[in-house]
């Protein structure tokens, strides 16, 4: 509770500062204006523009977007603790890909893979287990585990002017989804307290579970298999399973959310799309074209001719994280 209790207060204070301002992170850049004048015009009622609120949907990526995601994805560091932590009890998986390449520490190879590959890593061990006791096991990493860079919480990683623009969003009455490659169950146990967002307005990729009676009692069992893949073109199809409502604002920060920024913004009417790209080595990273984690290359050289706002975090943002807030 004690690493908690820090991120809330700052979260209540810039809660409160955005009331008078917001976006108060932000620099006043063309970034900046645009999100401020896109919500204004479809808000505005009698405006040409106007969107109802029940159409008001925004889909925001996680890993990149909301909150760092190098050295590595926060969920394949915790698939790494776990794994050399159940490594004892699992003989096999010294000889087994891709637990043997975990289990040597080998990152490059892990990363090497696509996002099904990280998300059957998961599913495989942590197969076996109802989804709440899947979820403890998450909460319980997040309490403890810190971030090789900053030694701090996980959690502590993201970014203030994101969490304010999912403030501002919500204050005008937008229905906030995040969409990402990560998995559904990885993210629920902790979406609400940190970006305000409930667990059922999560859109993740899926591993499959299946209803069993144990000890007389209903539970679902998490199976080691892989449902659905949250990513690239799988994005808009699981906006669509999820929530059937194409949204009319999609914020990402990478060629894994190309998909998701085309087809937001190929709907009718006012429409939105937004890149977070990372360009500050001092405060957080500078990677795109190259880098394995949160590559944006094709995204990049499209956003102009498509008219997605591209954010440049080193000139666009004050802060990059709430600890990074001047003191009240």
């Amino acid at each position: 509770m004690r690493a908690i209790a820090p991120l809330l207060a700052v979260l209540s204070l810039a809660t409160a500062v955005r009331a008078a301002e917001p976006l108060a992170s932000w620099n006043d850049g063309r970034a900046k204006k645009a999100v401020i004048a896109f919500v204004t015009k479809v808000t505005k009622e009698g405006g040409p523009d106007f969107v109802p609120v029940n159409e008001r949907i925004a889909a925001v990526d996680n890993d990149g977007t909301l909150w760092s995601e190098q050295p590595t994805y926060t969920q394949v560091a915790f698939a790494f603790d776990r794994i050399r932590h159940l490594a004892a009890k699992r003989p096999e998986w010294k000889q087994t890909q891709p637990f043997k390449a975990v289990l040597e520490g080998d990152m490059k190879a892990v990363l090497a893979g696509t996002a099904r590959d990280r998300v059957e890593l998961i599913a495989a061990s942590h197969a076996g287990m109802t989804p709440e006791e899947f979820e403890t096991i998450v909460k319980e990493w997040l309490a403890t585990a810190k971030h090789p860079r900053f030694s701090r919480p996980y959690t502590d990683l993201v970014f203030q002017p994101m969490l304010e623009l999912l403030a501002y969003l919500r204050a005008n009455d937008f229905k906030v989804f995040i969409v990402s490659g990560g998995g559904v169950e990885f993210m629920r146990p902790w979406s609400e307290r940190v970006y305000g967002i409930p667990p059922e307005r999560i859109v993740g990729s899926l591993i499959k579970n299946k209803y069993e009676i144990r000890d007389g009692r209903a539970e679902l069992i998490r199976l080691p298999e892989v449902e659905f893949i949250d990513d690239k073109a799988g994005k808009p199809e699981g906006i669509q399973r999820v929530i059937g409502r194409r949204p009319i604002a999609a914020f990402g920060n990478s060629d894994g959310d190309y998909e998701m920024l085309r087809w937001t913004l190929s709907g009718s009417g006012p429409r939105f799309g937004l890149i977070v790209h990372h360009t500050d080595a001092e405060r957080e990273w500078a990677y795109d074209r190259h880098s394995p984690v949160g590559r944006l290359d094709k995204a990049l050289d499209e956003a102009p001719e498509r008219g997605w706002v591209v954010v440049d975090m080193k000139k666009d943002w004050k802060v990059v994280y709430p600890f990074q807030l001047p003191a009240p």
